[in-house]
């Protein structure tokens, strides 16, 4: 009788943990579907929605609306959209690595380096760690400050101006935050000079991606992995460019759209959160990336390209990004040990207000406190 009595209560025990398990994840989607309405495609709108959440060591995947209208294909967990900045991360979480192994320092001169800045002026006084925490004082694109120029910018357009560049009051370096593309992508070049002229891409693929197994990302897409890009649409729904092209303001190898899948992206994820055994260097890399460098305001602090933003006793630390096709974000709440990723392949959709407001849902949820209010994200 007493072993039958067991048998009973562990057989109910099982049974409701299941249902408490489904319960939860029928509550989890509600959330995100609730939270992204207003940029699911609407009346024949192009674009779609992949949203990844990690949350209690798992990870849930939702996935909306069309990778490409004409050909009626879904998205899915494996569909490959253009991260825009959110791809900063990754040069910024090499940078990390880097440091934490001793192969470079936050304070080296870029010009250490990239060679052919040590002719230059201002330009002499930038560190990586500028660079990586938008505090160099470089302009967002060269354009701003070359106004006169016309069109991409090759490797000596780009060393030109940097030669050229002067600072100001405005943007003196270390001195405050000016979100900045160009700095960026000087960080990528200067990481591959460190690596004896590695390129970026297989630094990438040798450090992190290929570790970690995020087999969906890349710079630029290879053409096994085309097939999976999803179409690009505007901030109206209609389409723009083709699946997996590279555009922008750079014309050289490395220097474009990094690629990814929301099941890769939510690896790189659930990572940062240090919840992947085994990948401890790597974790420990990403922890020193998410450190706070640059102070913006009481709620928002610049690390190596994250957003710290702080509310309370509640902080998430996040990265946007956008093109006129794409609108992406990931952010997660280490205290909370969750995290949500956010792809979206239309234009101007403000991905970081929905992928914070679904991280304070979820932490409502789970009956923890969360903040009130939101700091300003950055330019895309």
């Amino acid at each position: 009788m007493i072993v039958k009595n067991i048998v009973i209560g562990t057989v109910i025990g099982v049974l409701l943990t299941a249902g408490s398990t489904r319960a939860q994840e029928l509550n989890v989607e509600q959330i995100v579907r609730q939270k992204i309405q207003p940029i699911l495609p609407k009346n024949g709108e192009g674009g779609g929605v992949a949203v990844a959440v990690r949350m209690g060591g798992k990870t849930q995947f939702f996935n909306y609306g069309f990778a490409d209208n004409a050909q009626n294909r879904p998205v899915t967990a494996d569909s490959i959209f253009n991260l825009g900045s959110v791809g900063k991360v990754f040069a910024t979480t090499l940078l990390a690595q880097a440091v934490k192994q001793g192969e470079l320092s936050l304070d080296d001169p870029v010009a250490k380096y990239v060679t052919e800045l040590q002719r230059g002026g201002d330009i002499r006084r930038i560190t990586l760690g500028q660079l990586a925490s938008h505090s160099s004082g470089l302009p967002n694109r060269p354009q701003e400050y070359e106004t006169w120029h016309k069109g991409r910018y090759t490797w000596p357009d780009f060393v030109r101006f940097l030669n050229s560049w002067k600072a100001g009051p405005n943007h003196e370096p270390g001195q405050q935050y000016l979100y900045s593309d160009a700095a960026m992508v000087l960080l990528r070049v200067a990481l591959e000079r460190r690596f004896n002229n590695t390129r970026f891409a297989a630094l990438m693929h040798q450090r992190l991606a290929g570790p970690l197994g995020m087999t969906s990302t890349a710079l630029p897409l290879p053409r096994d992995l085309l097939g999976r890009a999803v179409q690009g649409y505007g901030p109206m729904g209609k389409p723009v460019g083709r699946p997996g092209e590279e555009g922008g303001t750079f014309e050289w190898p490395g220097s474009g759209q990094i690629y990814s899948s929301s099941r890769d992206m939510a690896t790189f994820l659930a990572a940062n959160l240090g919840e992947l055994p085994g990948h401890g260097p790597i974790e420990s890399a990403m922890a020193f990336a998410d450190e706070g460098v640059f102070t913006v305001s009481p709620r928002l602090t610049i690390g190596l390209a994250w957003q710290i933003v702080s509310a309370g006793n509640f902080t998430i630390i996040d990265k946007n990004g956008g093109l006129n096709n794409t609108s992406t974000y990931i952010g997660f709440a280490p205290q909370k040990k969750l995290g949500v990723v956010v792809l979206v392949n239309r234009g101007k959709q403000h991905a970081v207000e929905f992928g914070r407001q679904i991280i304070h849902a979820l932490a409502q949820d789970q009956s923890q406190p969360s903040s009130e209010g939101e700091a300003d994200p950055d330019s895309d």
